[in-house]
């Protein structure tokens, strides 16, 4: 009887599989945490930097649509906000980071190019 418990007790060491080191436990993470930068951060940082660009080259003059659709020409540029033209006697104070695109630089600009 004692050769066969010892004899189980040997089979089950035996048989036991070895923990997987951390590392194989943790590549999966590491993996999903490499798509995560490279599908989601790196894409928006790159979009920011770009935004960042274009309210930093503002000028008077130049045509935009803002983030809520209204079109309209820039007539005075401060230090945190843009006055926008939207119609005869029609201006508004937005923000800058308000302002999605330039559809059309200021001809002061145009003009400096082609000379």
């Amino acid at each position: 009887m004692v050769f066969s418990a010892t004899a189980l007790l040997l089979l089950d060491a035996a048989a036991a599989p070895q923990a997987p080191s951390p590392i194989t436990q943790f590549a999966p993470l590491i993996f999903i945490g490499v798509i995560f930068y490279f599908l989601l951060i790196r894409p928006q940082q790159k979009q920011r930097k770009e935004q960042q660009k274009l309210i930093g080259a503002l000028k008077t003059g130049d045509k935009v649509i803002t983030s809520a659709g209204i079109h309209g020409m820039i007539s005075n540029v401060k230090e945190r906000t843009v006055l926008l033209k939207v119609a005869d006697n029609v201006k508004i104070e937005i923000d800058k980071a308000a302002v999605a695109t330039v559809v059309a630089r200021s001809t002061e600009e145009s003009s400096e190019s082609a000379s």
